[in-house]
């Protein structure tokens, strides 16, 4: 994609159950607006592979990625995120963006849990945060 080193953060989130579909889709379809108006984006892509719904989007620097996390519509889906969803993130400083199939793998062997398992929210239990 570039000759020049850029953020990339990956996610991916699985719903806890069907019925948080309509919740997730609002706050999805924000974030992703919100994305790719922030300053500093330069990607904003999504996949749903293997039920798991995952986001890749290339930022000129964390800074600008981590002004988009904690504002707006993102913020709102990261409070609603512990009641409806558990997933992975990561992010990383990169010359090339990967592709899909990069993106999969990297999430699977890397990437940080966040939110709580239906298990552990029984339970009382607390999530990891994204660091």
């Amino acid at each position: 994609m570039t000759t020049q080193s850029v953020y990339v953060s990956i996610t991916g989130l699985q719903l806890k159950a069907r019925r948080h579909q309509p919740r997730f889709w609002w706050h999805a379809i924000r974030s992703m607006i919100q994305a790719r108006k922030a300053p500093g984006n330069l990607s904003t892509d999504a996949r749903l592979i293997d039920g798991v719904h995952h986001t890749r989007t290339a930022w000129t620097d964390e800074a600008a990625m981590r002004r988009y996390l904690v504002a707006g519509a993102h913020l709102q889906a990261m409070n609603a995120f512990g009641a409806i969803a558990t997933g992975k993130t990561l992010g990383f400083a990169t010359d090339t963006l990967p592709d899909w199939d990069e993106v999969h793998r990297l999430w699977q062997t890397e990437g940080r849990s966040v939110g709580r398992t239906a298990t552990e929210a029984r339970a009382g239990g607390i999530g990891k945060a994204i660091r």
